[in-house]
């Protein structure tokens, strides 16, 4: 399967660069570039990619309130938001975003928002072509450390949300309730089945059952979720 993808970043040159890399693989097809957030939400709901690579910082609008336009869920949909989508047939876009810098609090805030996760600019070209397929095949970039330790750093200056994020965690199951603290801490399912002694099918599946009976999208918001129902603290 070609994985469709477009890149809006205010700088020329990056956009270039990132299109010639990205379009010389097999299974990936860039279908278009846009300078700023208004013409890359423009972009995407034209022409439907599977990857969003949406730098933080730009003009006339910036990467953190593109991202909300485009994976905000549908007005009065209810209910979990992937069920909401698809009944209205809006497409949601996966959304990774790019940085210059490893601290920045609209990444923290994109995560929050839905986006899938980030990725340096300055990262080997290695690394992108693997983050677009990472994010194309559902799953979140989560792997580099700096992306946990932002989390965390944003948590601790934010106090512990109460009451309905913690009253969603009741509908967890113990192991359940297991499985997202480790995938909090950064754990790898094969990590996850390793420290819990089961199999890493099993795993999957409590993953599965977290994000649905949480409303979450994927990992990267899993994580956030957990920082923020107060059940991982920074710094554990």
């Amino acid at each position: 399967m070609t994985i469709r993808v477009i890149i809006v970043d205010d700088q020329a040159m990056v956009r270039a660069g990132f299109a010639a890399l990205l379009a010389a693989q097999s299974d990936i097809d860039v279908v278009g570039e846009a300078p700023d957030g208004v013409r890359g939400v423009e972009l995407s709901r034209r022409t439907h990619p599977d990857v969003v690579l949406m730098d933080v910082r730009m003009p006339e609008m910036d990467g953190l309130d593109a991202a909300r336009r485009l994976l905000a869920p549908p007005p009065g949909g209810g209910g979990s938001t992937t069920h909401a989508v698809q009944a209205v047939g809006e497409h949601r876009p996966r959304v990774l975003m790019l940085t210059t810098f490893d601290v920045d609090d609209y990444v923290y805030e994109a995560l929050r928002a839905g986006a899938s996760g980030f990725l340096l600019k300055d990262a080997p070209p290695a690394d992108l072509i693997a983050a677009v397929r990472v994010v194309a095949s559902g799953d979140a970039l989560l792997a580099p450390s700096v992306t946990r330790r932002l989390i965390a750093d944003f948590a601790r200056q934010r106090p512990a949300a109460r009451g309905k994020p913690g009253l969603r965690l009741k509908a967890l199951t113990e192991r359940e309730t297991e499985v997202l603290t480790l995938m909090a801490r950064g754990r790898s399912n094969a990590e996850i089945a390793e420290t819990l002694v089961l199999a890493e099918q099993t795993v999957k599946t409590h993953v599965s059952r977290v994000l649905t009976k949480l409303d979450l999208r994927d990992r990267a918001q899993a994580v956030v979720f957990a920082y923020e129902s107060g059940l991982v603290a920074p710094g554990e």
